[in-house]
């Protein structure tokens, strides 16, 4: 069954054995990127962008999905300035640091989040070189996860790269925040499978002012980790029926409580791993709306903190 699972992190859905998945190369979607650097030579923009699709169970997947990033990026997604919170969120899809889900774990997750007045920048950090060839990419990456599978699922999915890409995400998002309307002490992160082990490892090892303000850590590995004394606030979410990580427990949470840092966990019945913005009939669709009622708890909104009566 572990092999039958290892496309989740690329599709952002475990995948049972009688789903078909199909990719079809697309064009590279219009988006207001902003660049994180300027453009080296040798980083050849070599991007594979792909519609991914299939079906498992009752549910039908449609994802468009980029691969081999060399040339990092932000994509704003700004509210009307009429109900703009003055918050912002870095916004990092998964994908196993081998592909990115770039419209359910990133637009999708965007444009909802905009809406309720919150700006938010769709990060594409740079990823592990893989085949272009379709077949050839998903054998590479069920290597690589049965690799890292062998001992702690997420042990072998760091990537230092995509660390450094999201540090400089904040701190672009932050130089501009007169442009984009928000207060630079209110900009965090939120990301889904790899893309929270992103979120995590910039908190973990950014510095001071340079760490994300808060971070929803969404469906990312569960294992215990050292937690810095100024941690920011963590957001934790993940369906107990995960594919990865649901034999993990809570450890990461404990570790938050037990260095008195703010912790909130929600663990969904159902909802697998990948359900993104939440999977239709579980409660899992109340992640976002979770997400901004807790970052509101901590007035993080720029309105009054909710009260704490019943």
């Amino acid at each position: 069954m572990k092999r039958l699972v290892l496309t989740a992190l690329i599709l952002a859905m475990a995948t049972p054995a009688s789903a078909q998945m199909q990719a079809t190369p697309i064009e590279r979607p219009k988006m207001a990127e902003i660049p994180l650097y300027s453009a080296a030579a040798k980083d050849v923009d070599n991007e594979q962008w792909e519609h991914v699709s299939g079906r498992f169970g009752q549910v039908v997947i449609e994802n468009t999905t980029v691969r081999n990033v060399t040339r990092p990026t932000i994509t704003p997604y700004l509210p009307d300035p009429a109900k703009a919170t003055g918050a912002g969120v870095v916004v990092a899809p998964g994908g196993a640091f081998m592909s990115l889900s770039m419209s359910s774990e990133g637009e999708e997750i965007a444009r909802w989040l905009a809406d309720q007045g919150i700006a938010a920048f769709v990060l594409k950090y740079r990823l592990n070189e893989t085949p272009r060839d379709w077949k050839e990419y998903m054998k590479a990456l069920g290597q690589r996860m049965a690799q890292a599978s062998r001992n702690d699922i997420g042990a072998g999915l760091k990537e230092a790269r995509a660390t450094q890409d999201a540090l400089a995400a904040l701190a672009l998002v932050r130089s501009r925040a007169k442009a984009f309307r928000i207060d630079p002490s209110r900009v965090g992160m939120i990301g889904f499978s790899a893309g929270a082990m992103t979120a995590l490892n910039a908190t973990l090892e950014g510095q001071g002012d340079a760490r994300p303000a808060f971070i929803g850590y969404i469906y990312g590995p569960m294992a215990a980790v050292t937690v810095p004394a100024d941690a920011p606030p963590m957001f934790n979410a993940i369906a107990m029926d995960d594919s990865l990580f649901k034999n993990q427990g809570f450890a990461i949470a404990d570790a938050w409580r037990k260095a008195r840092r703010p912790v909130e966990l929600h663990a969904y019945e159902r909802g697998d791993h990948g359900f993104g913005i939440g999977r239709p009939g579980t409660t899992s669709v109340g992640l976002l709306p979770q997400f901004t009622a807790w970052l509101r708890m901590h007035g993080l909104l720029g309105d009054r903190a909710v009260s704490s009566r019943p």
